[in-house]
């Protein structure tokens, strides 16, 4: 899995607010999940470390227009190479409906379960679509 830089911020991100980072995070991974062409679902990770500080990212798949096959193997193993602490889960759904699907919610909780197991926490899945974001942790889901 290649991974990709976030633009850097002009301050220190240790220096921000964590509402200034969480708003940032979630413009980066709207960005990435959406990204030309938003025809197919997207999902795309973020690794943190105990502070909840920034480690890496990477993408996590590309499916079709209504499914992503996500690789827990292929995820998991990116979140030990950076002796990750948390990861935080996005994707895209093209279809515009923000809400979760069923597939989507079994997923995320097995992923959780076995993330749990290797001492790393899902901190949150979000689901992205043009105007909306979707928190699978504030919506109780998570």
């Amino acid at each position: 899995m290649a991974l990709l830089t976030p633009a850097r911020p002009a301050a220190p991100a240790a220096a921000r607010a964590p509402e200034q980072r969480t708003g940032a995070m979630i413009a980066y991974l709207k960005g990435v999940v959406l990204a030309p062409p938003a025809t197919h679902e997207r999902g795309h990770a973020i690794f943190v470390d105990g502070a909840r500080g920034w480690l890496g990212d990477a993408p996590c798949g590309i499916g079709s227009v209504g499914t992503l096959t996500l690789s827990m193997r292929a995820l998991l193993g990116e979140a030990l190479r950076f002796d990750a602490a948390g990861l935080i889960l996005a994707h895209s759904h093209p279809s515009g409906h923000c809400r979760p699907s069923g597939c989507d919610i079994a997923a995320t909780r097995r992923l959780a379960e076995v993330a749990r197991a290797l001492d790393i926490a899902l901190i949150d899945h979000l689901i992205f679509t043009p105007h909306e974001v979707y928190s699978m942790r504030a919506g109780g889901l998570l």
